[in-house]
C-alpha cells in the first residue's frame, strides 16, 4: 500500500512562493509517475503538474506553467511543487497523487495524500 502524505501548505500573499513536499512509502518509489493536483472550494479537483519517475519528463497545466515547478528526489522519495509568483486563483486544497507507472501519460492516478491548504490573500 502506497502512502502519501504531503507538508508544506500555508497562507501566502500575491506574488508571494511557497513550496510542497511529498513523501511517499510502501512501493519502489522511482517506478511511480507522480503529480500535483488542486481544487478550490465548489469546484472539481483540476490537474496542475506531473513528473515522470525519471524526472526526465515533466508537464504542467496551462494556468501555472512559467509559475510552478515540479521536481522530486528518488533517494529521498519525495516530490517538491515550487510555486512562485502566487495568485489569488491558486488557493486550494493541493493533493499529491501517484501512478503504478512511470510514465506521465501511462496509467492512472491511483494513490492520493490527504492534501494540503493553501491560501493566497491579494
Amino acid at each position: 500500500q502506497v502512502q502519501l502524505v504531503e507538508s508544506g501548505g500555508g497562507s501566502e500573499q500575491a506574488g508571494g512562493s511557497l513550496r510542497l513536499s511529498c513523501a511517499a512509502s510502501g512501493r519502489a518509489f522511482s517506478s511511480m509517475a507522480m503529480g500535483w493536483f488542486r481544487q478550490a472550494p465548489g469546484q472539481e479537483r483540476a490537474f496542475v503538474a506531473v513528473i515522470s519517475g525519471s524526472g526526465a519528463t515533466t508537464y504542467y497545466s496551462d494556468s501555472v506553467k512559467g509559475r510552478f515547478t515540479i521536481s522530486r528526489d528518488n533517494a529521498k522519495n519525495t516530490v517538491d511543487l515550487q510555486m512562485s509568483s502566487l495568485q489569488p486563483e491558486d488557493a486550494a486544497v493541493y493533493y499529491c497523487a501517484g501512478k503504478s507507472k512511470s510514465q506521465i501519460l501511462a496509467g492512472t492516478w491511483d494513490y492520493w495524500g490527504q492534501g494540503t491548504q493553501v491560501s493566497v490573500s491579494s
